[in-house]
């Protein structure tokens, strides 16, 4: 009986050394198991390539999206930046690469739009056509608050198609977006996708809460800031902007400046050089209004102070007073503006920026638990 266990062992390692010396072979020696198939035998004379087999014609959206890309691939361009730094030892300065971006003709003028995080930090751009053609670039202007900055590069010839303008207020969650721009600096690339949702908000890099952007799932990516979302008709609807991912690369989730802000903002820094946002003459400050709302428990603006002669002050609107002990007693809360409610002074502040100054609107207020409405002509901010 002892014999068995040695048997089995010795039959063990016999197919164990066995597999072991087939795979040496086989990796190392695979003629010896199978002669001739590295050879040349197995040669064939006289191969042809396959015969390629007739496509057909396009479906209607591929031919759709081609066209739109065509049309609109030379109105957009790539932004390459350098920023100025010391050597500490030297004291020499030079100009290093600083990063890309994406923007697009807006008029006949050479004006280029983009966002301001593409050349924050750079002391100069450069601005690449379609055609190949490099121009140092200017700058006209810029609104922190939207993130949009205005470039102005010089073409006496040849210049490129502004891309044509739409709208952003009809959008609807569902309509097919397209975005065209220079991901990771690979330039001109077009990806599609559908309005994810509207009137988001997202922090930027500033601390500033950008509102009412449009969400999509088209792939945005590093490079892609600054280049223009289109809709189905190859009409402008945004300004791609930012992306939310952890890892810095497209998770589906893309946000864009809205077109109409953009028509709305854009002409101010072309021809002031700077956005002068309309104002009511009011003070409001956002953690103050955070505890006060939380302690009388109700949603809206707290109206601290009012400017003499302003316009909340001409349309009657009261702030709040300050007793001897240091309480404050709040008079008017601001709710609503044109119906629509307000929870947060981001959100009044933004609610706002969607008019013109001397554009006059309507004010919900809550005051000594009634609600009133007000009419305010906007004057310009600060």
């Amino acid at each position: 009986m002892p014999t068995l266990p040695r048997f089995i062992s010795i039959s063990l390692a016999v197919v164990l050394l066995a597999l072991f010396f087939h795979s040496f072979l086989y990796h190392y020696f695979p003629d010896t198991l199978q002669p001739g198939y590295f050879s040349a035998d197995d040669r064939l004379e006289g191969a042809e390539p396959r015969v390629v087999q007739a496509r057909g014609n396009l479906a209607e959206d591929e031919r759709s999206t081609i066209e739109l890309f065509e049309n609109s691939r030379a109105s957009v361009v790539f932004i390459t930046t350098r920023q100025r730094v010391m050597d500490a030892w030297t004291r020499n300065i030079f100009s290093v690469p600083s990063g890309t971006g994406s923007g697009f003709i807006w008029d006949d003028h050479g004006h280029i739009i983009t966002n301001l995080h593409v050349i924050k930090g750079a002391s100069e751009a450069t601005v690449r056509l379609t055609d190949g053609r490099d121009y140092k670039a200017s700058l006209v202007g810029a609104s922190p608050m939207h993130d949009i900055a205005v470039l102005r590069i010089g073409i006496g010839f040849q210049r490129p198609t502004p891309v044509p303008l739409g709208t952003s207020h009809d959008l609807k969650v569902g309509q097919k977006v397209f975005a065209i721009g220079n991901p990771f600096g690979l330039d001109w690339t077009l990806t599609t996708g559908i309005v994810s949702a509207l009137d988001r908000s997202l922090p930027g890099g500033d601390g500033r809460t950008i509102d009412n952007l449009i969400q999509t799932d088209a792939a945005i990516n590093p490079g892609n800031s600054g280049g223009p979302l289109l809709d189905s008709a190859g009409r402008l609807i945004g300004i791609n902007t930012a992306i939310y991912s952890p890892s810095g690369a497209s998770a589906g989730i893309g946000f864009a400046v809205p077109v109409d802000t953009v028509n709305r903002v854009v002409p101010q820094i072309i021809s002031r050089g700077k956005y002068i946002r309309p104002a009511m003459g009011i003070t409001v400050d956002s953690k103050l209004n955070d505890r006060l709302t939380q302690h009388l428990k109700v949603t809206g603006v707290v109206i601290l102070s009012i400017s003499p002669g302003s316009a909340a002050d001409t349309a009657g609107l009261q702030g709040a007073t300050i007793t001897s002990e240091g309480n404050i007693i709040a008079k008017d809360i601001i709710v609503a503006v044109e119906d629509k409610p307000i929870d947060s002074v981001d959100k009044l502040l933004s609610r706002i920026d969607n008019y013109k100054v001397g554009d006059t609107i309507k004010i919900t207020v809550l005051r000594k638990n009634a609600t009133i409405d007000v009419s305010v002509t906007l004057q310009p901010g600060e």
